[in-house]
C-alpha cells in the first residue's frame, strides 16, 4: 500500500470513528438527559440551558454558537483541524435534530422519562457515561465538536494540561449560569440543576480523560534472549519504533549478553509478545507501565 493510499485510509478511519462516537453522544444527551431537564457543559450545554427555558431547538443553537467559535480556532489548530471539527459540528446537529424526532414523548407532549420518574440521577450517570466516552472517541479520532473543545484543544497543543481540566474550568461557568435564571423555577429548583449539572461536568470529563490516557498510555520492555538478533530484527521491521541494543553482564554466569531495550504503545503489548513467543518461546522478557513517553512517534513535548 502507497503512502498516499494510507494516509487516505487513516482519514476514512477518522471519520468513520467520529461519526460512531457522534450518534453514541447524541443518543445519550437527548434520551437520558433532556427528558430530565439535565444541564451539561459545552456548547451542548449552552443549547440545553436555552432550549428548557425557550424552547428553542438545541441543534440550532449548538450549530449557531459553533459557527461563531469556529473563527477562534481557525489559526491555531489548522484547517485540517476545523474541517473534521466543521463536519463534527455539521453531523452532530443533524444527529440532535435527528434524535429529538425518535425520541418518545407524553401524551402531553413532553419528553418521555425512560428510567421513568425520580430517576434523575440514574439517568444523569448513564447518560454522561455515553456522551464522556463519544467526546473522548472523537478526540482521539483526531476530531473535535467545537465549542469549548476548541478551547481546550488550542490550549492542550501547547500546554502539558488535560483535555478534562481545561473543560471543567469552562463548564462550571455554563452550568453555574443556570443559579440565575429565573425561568428554572423556585432557588431550591435552580441549585438542583446546578448541583446535577457540576455531576455532569465531573463524569463526562473523566470519562474523556480515562478514554485519552488509556489510548496513550505506554509500556516499557526490556528483553534478554540469546535470539536477540532475530527478535530485535523483527520488532524493527514489524513495529514502528526503534528497537535499542544495551549491553548487559550477568552477575552470576559473569557471561556478557545483549539486552533489547523497546518502548510502545499499551495495546500493542500483545502483538509484541507474540513476536517474542514466536522467535524465543524462552525468552525472559521484563514490561514496565511508564509516566510518559515524548518524542518520535509519541506525544509531544509541551513546555515552555
Amino acid at each position: 500500500m502507497t503512502i498516499n493510499n494510507q494516509l487516505i485510509l487513516n482519514e476514512v478511519k477518522d471519520y468513520v470513528g467520529i461519526t460512531l462516537a457522534l450518534i453514541l453522544y447524541s443518543f445519550g444527551f437527548t434520551f437520558f438527559l433532556m427528558p430530565y431537564e439535565i444541564v451539561t457543559g459545552g456548547v451542548a450545554g449552552i443549547a440545553a440551558i436555552v432550549y428548557y427555558a425557550t424552547h428553542f431547538p438545541n441543534s440550532y443553537t449548538y450549530f449557531l454558537v459553533n459557527a461563531a467559535l469556529l473563527i477562534v480556532g481557525l489559526k491555531i489548530l489548522g484547517w485540517r483541524f476545523l474541517v473534521k471539527t466543521i463536519y463534527a459540528i455539521l453531523m452532530l446537529t443533524f444527529l440532535l435534530g435527528l434524535m429529538k424526532e425518535l425520541a418518545p414523548v407524553t401524551p402531553t407532549g413532553e419528553m418521555h422519562k425512560i428510567l421513568g420518574e425520580g430517576q434523575d440521577f440514574m439517568s444523569l450517570v448513564i447518560g454522561c457515561l455515553m456522551t464522556g466516552t463519544a467526546l473522548g472517541l472523537v478526540f482521539l479520532f483526531n476530531g473535535s465538536t467545537g465549542g469549548t473543545d476548541i478551547i481546550a484543544a488550542s490550549i492542550n497543543k501547547y500546554k502539558p494540561w488535560s483535555l478534562g481540566t481545561v473543560l471543567i474550568f469552562v463548564d462550571f461557568v455554563i452550568i453555574g449560569s443556570c443559579f440565575f435564571i429565573p425561568q428554572f423555577g423556585e432557588t431550591l429548583n435552580r441549585i438542583k440543576m446546578c448541583v446535577f449539572g457540576f455531576c455532569t461536568m465531573i463524569i463526562e470529563n473523566f470519562m474523556l480523560d480515562y478514554i485519552m490516557n488509556r489510548q496513550r498510555q505506554s509500556v516499557q520492555f526490556f528483553i534478554f534472549s540469546s535470539k536477540w538478533q532475530e527478535i530485535a530484527n523483527a520488532l524493527g521491521t514489524q513495529t514502528e519504533h526503534g528497537v535499542t541494543i544495551l549491553d548487559g553482564h550477568g552477575w552470576y554466569t559473569g557471561k556478557e549478553r545483549k539486552v533489547i531495550c523497546l518502548l510502545a504503545r499499551k495495546r500493542e503489548s500483545n502483538f509484541i509478545f507474540r513476536l517474542i513467543k514466536i522467535i524465543d518461546p524462552n525468552a525472559f522478557v521484563s514490561q514496565s507501565l511508564v509516566i510518559g513517553v515524548f518524542g518520535e512517534g509519541f506525544d509531544q513535548i509541551k513546555v515552555q
